[in-house]
């Protein structure tokens, strides 16, 4: 076996009893699925989160190089307790979510693969775009296969398998246009985004 070939069966070890090509849903019925983000800056720290994730990966234990998809939040549903925050938050100056109405991280490619049973650890490589700015980025993120366990997650109405994913990166506001003249005592330049979604593939 070749190296390439070695990669391959090493990077999706943990899929190989699933069929050759799956693809995983991440639009949950429950609203369960979420992102988080943080900015902690020294007089302010600001948190929020969204409920509105949506879109497909496909994996193909068989050629893993066709592997692709995209993670999509919906940033109207970017939330923070604050009213008046809020609202600066999805103006203009911060997220423009009127012109930008989705936040998109396009899978290219995965790195650093390590397997632990079925959950694996990779560095993730793809395209993040926020606010119309899009910029190559890599995120660790944590991948668990649970194979028959959507009936259980969807109390017995669908049957099929789960991909969960876990994840936490951090990305610099001025990089993507996110009111890069804000004071960073107050908002702070690097802002920490976690993930934790579960995509399902019926049966």
């Amino acid at each position: 076996m070749n190296a390439k070939s070695l990669f391959a069966a090493l990077v999706f070890l943990p899929f190989a009893a699933a069929a050759a090509e799956q693809t995983f849903d991440f639009k949950d019925p429950k609203g369960v699925n979420h992102a988080s983000f943080k900015l902690d800056a020294p007089l302010e720290a600001i948190s929020g989160n969204a409920s509105g994730v949506s879109g497909k990966l496909t994996i193909d234990t068989e050629k893993p190089e066709a592997t692709k998809g995209s993670i999509v939040i919906d940033a109207k549903s970017l939330n923070v307790e604050n009213a008046m925050m809020k609202e600066h938050m999805q103006g203009p100056d911060w997220l423009d979510v009127a012109k930008n109405p989705t936040i998109t991280f396009t899978v290219t490619g995965l790195s650093d693969y390590k397997k632990d049973g079925d959950t694996a650890t990779a560095n993730v490589k793809g395209k993040f775009s926020l606010k119309g700015v899009e910029k190559e980025i890599s995120v660790p993120a944590k991948v668990t296969l649970l194979k028959g366990k959507l009936g259980a997650r969807t109390g017995g109405k669908m049957e099929g398998d789960l991909l969960v994913i876990r994840s936490e990166f951090t990305i610099k506001r001025s990089e993507y246009g996110v009111n890069p003249k804000a004071p960073t005592d107050k908002v702070s330049e690097e802002v920490v985004i976690s993930l934790a979604i579960a995509g399902a593939c019926p049966k």
